[in-house]
């Protein structure tokens, strides 16, 4: 297979959102004690709205990469984050899905290795897909050539 044949996966941006929603709703709440207390309430508001921003920010810089040979894991802003997982040391497939997830036709993936530095890999907020057949086709393969 060739470098077409990767697969780069992101957190959809509904998922980022619902994830930064209680932050959000906390600053409109501090706004709406700004308009009845004091207008102090607004430095609050503000400080609590960058919070969810970074948040929002923060899940949508995840990437996974799914190649032949590795799971390559991104993630951070201001100090990046890059994990890598050798395809033969995948053991487990796990899907996750809640009812709001289900509802948005998004998933969990939950990989299970015997990476040391890395036993478990999650795969958050990712649209539906058959990537798991995906990756055990992979891992199969991977281990054939080992």
């Amino acid at each position: 297979m060739t470098q077409n044949d990767d697969i780069l996966l992101k957190p959809a941006m509904v998922f980022a959102f619902l994830k930064a929603l209680p932050l959000i709703l906390l600053a409109i709440t501090f706004l709406l004690l700004a308009w009845w207390l004091s207008p102090y309430f607004i430095l609050f508001s503000l400080a609590v709205c960058a919070a969810a921003w970074y948040r929002l920010l923060y899940i949508r810089s995840f990437q996974y990469l799914v190649t032949e040979q590795y799971i390559r894991l991104t993630r951070g802003i201001f100090f990046k984050r890059i994990d890598q997982v050798e395809m033969f040391r995948v053991k487990d497939y796990i899907i996750t899905q809640s009812f709001i997830l289900q509802v948005f036709k998004l998933m969990y993936l939950t990989l299970k290795s015997t990476d040391p530095e890395n036993p478990v890999i999650q795969f958050q907020g990712i649209p539906e897909s058959s990537i798991t057949d995906t990756i055990r086709e992979r891992v199969l393969s991977a281990r054939k050539k080992q």
